[in-house]
């Protein structure tokens, strides 16, 4: 949980500060559109491994007017510093540190658990697999951190075999050893996914049917240990140098999701359906989160209740409510109607240097 947020140059804010009332509890944002809602919930999810909600280029994220760097930093509910961003000397390098000390990004996955929730998100079942690959890790991160280690480090493998293939007469050691890294750190990969998802899957068979659609999943594609994804690279390097890639591996698996009610493909539902089913995949991981490490993730909602009837939006919050902090956004405060004790924080069009502090901590 975070007790404080702190952000410098991101996006269009120059200085904000946020201590939230109470951890856990809801943390919403409120105010027109363009005051920088969204702008803070990828603030807070950079606070993990990866490129945050927006997958934006980091020199992206720095105040477009401002000095050319950004940060963002955070206390998090046991004392833990964190504090990320870049400078302006190298815009595209990003800077991770934990208690005042430099720090790889997968250290971030140690510390905190971030998972969110965005507009964007509402393509994920039709579009390409490689999103819902991402969305996978990012609920395989909160259960095993180890898990962002070996994705970059299979990725890093992948990449210079795929470099070396594209010799005329590739050093045949060489091609062996990354074999062996991608073996390795691939097999740990997809074990990880697969551990979650049977879990998972398990979590969602037991929700109720209500308000919030119910959905199961599965993860298809490559399976199996160490030896077999060697013997498998290598016996398809003709192949994959054709193709230029890798064409068997982890990072071809594809999250398969079913709606329940309706027995059919999450890709065939309607837009409001798919919306739902991810409600419902978030929500049992949050709490499958907490019940196996005893520390639920900071969940950011975008634009989450804008689009649900009274009766649905009063249902999420009541879920919500004992998963942890939650963090959503919103035109309006009306929006939020029932929520008992939140950290209420109006955003303007201008955002100058603000602190929203509720109470005093």
């Amino acid at each position: 949980m975070l007790s404080r947020l702190v952000l410098t140059d991101v996006r269009n804010h120059e200085a904000l500060s946020i201590a939230p009332d109470a951890a856990p509890g809801f943390v919403v944002l409120y105010g027109a559109n363009g005051a920088g809602k969204t702008n803070v919930l990828e603030a807070v999810s950079l606070l993990a491994p990866g490129r945050g909600l927006r997958r934006a280029a980091l020199s992206e994220v720095a105040r477009s007017d401002g000095p050319g760097g950004f940060g963002v930093a955070a206390t998090l509910d046991d004392g833990v510093t964190l504090a990320t961003g870049t400078l302006a000397s190298a815009p595209e390098r990003r800077v991770v540190r934990i208690n005042g000390g430099a720090a790889p990004a997968t250290a971030l996955a140690e510390r905190l658990a971030v998972l969110w929730l965005t507009p964007a998100m509402d393509r994920l079942f039709t579009e390409a697999a490689g999103g819902r690959r991402r969305f996978l890790d990012r609920l395989t991160l909160a259960i095993e951190p180890g898990h962002a280690r070996d994705g970059a480090r299979y990725e890093a493998a992948m990449r210079d075999r795929n470099r070396l293939l594209a010799d005329p007469l590739p050093d045949p050691d060489w091609l062996a050893a990354l074999e062996a890294q991608m073996a390795q750190h691939g097999a740990a990969l997809d074990a990880a996914r697969r551990r979650t998802v049977a879990a998972l899957d398990l979590a969602l068979a037991a929700q109720p049917a209500g308000e919030i659609a119910r959905a199961r999943i599965a993860l298809d594609g490559w399976s199996g240990d160490a030896a077999a994804l060697i013997d498998a690279l290598r016996t398809g390097r003709a192949r994959d140098a054709a193709a230029g890639r890798a064409l068997v591996g982890p990072h071809r698996a594809d999250l398969i999701v079913t709606h329940v009610d309706k027995a059919r493909p999450a890709a065939t539902a309607s837009t409001g359906e798919q919306k739902a089913l991810l409600l419902a995949i978030v929500l049992a991981h949050a709490e499958l989160v907490g019940r196996l490490t005893g520390h639920a993730p900071v969940l950011l909602l975008d634009e989450v209740a804008a689009h649900l009837d009274p009766i649905r939006r009063a249902a999420l919050f009541a879920r919500l409510a004992p998963l942890g902090q939650v963090w959503m956004t919103g035109t309006e405060r009306a929006l939020f109607e029932g929520i008992d004790a939140a950290t209420w924080v109006a955003l303007h069009d201008v955002v100058t240097p603000t602190t929203f502090s509720p109470a005093p901590r």
